[in-house]
């Protein structure tokens, strides 16, 4: 029943073109008018999803992002920019025991959320579409804040002079500067 509503509320939200935000109702965008998704304040990330089998052939939909985690010793973040995958960890993870308590194998195959346009027929899990907005990431001033930070999290730190993206690939962090 709570599945059914939640779908139902994102469609509706959908419906009306509005901002979605997770968490609480302010957000951390200080305009909000190109935000689709965006994230409450915390130490916490979005995760993304873990792959066994990274998906091929490509062109895969450009702007996936994704855990390799095809060797549970060896996992990394990844970018599709259409063509090729793009390694955002720059080492290896280990995922091994995040992957004891992952189920094997996926019992909604056709399961996905759309937020936005429905134009490209993009495939994925939570699909982000708009021509003028965007996702914005958790925000958190350090990563150490993090308690226990799982594989595949992304986050943005917010830090006087260490404004970055930041990926945990299971093992370490890896970070992204403008």
């Amino acid at each position: 029943m709570k599945r059914i509503f939640t779908i139902i509320l994102l469609g509706a939200i959908t419906a009306f073109n509005a901002q979605v935000i997770i968490g609480d109702a302010l957000g951390t965008a200080t305009t909000k008018t190109s935000v689709l998704l965006e994230f409450a304040k915390g130490n916490k990330g979005l995760i993304v999803p873990y792959v066994r089998t990274l998906p091929a052939p490509l062109p895969i939909t450009a702007g996936t992002i994704l855990l390799d985690a095809s060797t549970a010793t060896a996992a990394r973040m990844k970018f599709s920019n259409g063509t090729s995958w793009i390694d955002l960890s720059g080492q290896d993870g280990n995922v091994t025991s995040a992957l004891t308590i992952q189920p094997s194998s996926v019992v909604e195959t056709g399961a996905k959320s759309i937020i936005g346009a429905r134009s490209s027929g993009a495939d994925g899990v939570l699909v982000l579409e708009s021509t003028t907005k965007a996702m914005v990431l958790p925000t958190v001033a350090d990563v150490q804040n993090i308690p226990s930070p799982s594989p595949g999290m992304m986050v943005y730190i917010n830090k006087t002079g260490a404004k970055r993206l930041a990926v945990f690939n299971g093992t370490t962090w890896a970070y992204w500067k403008p």
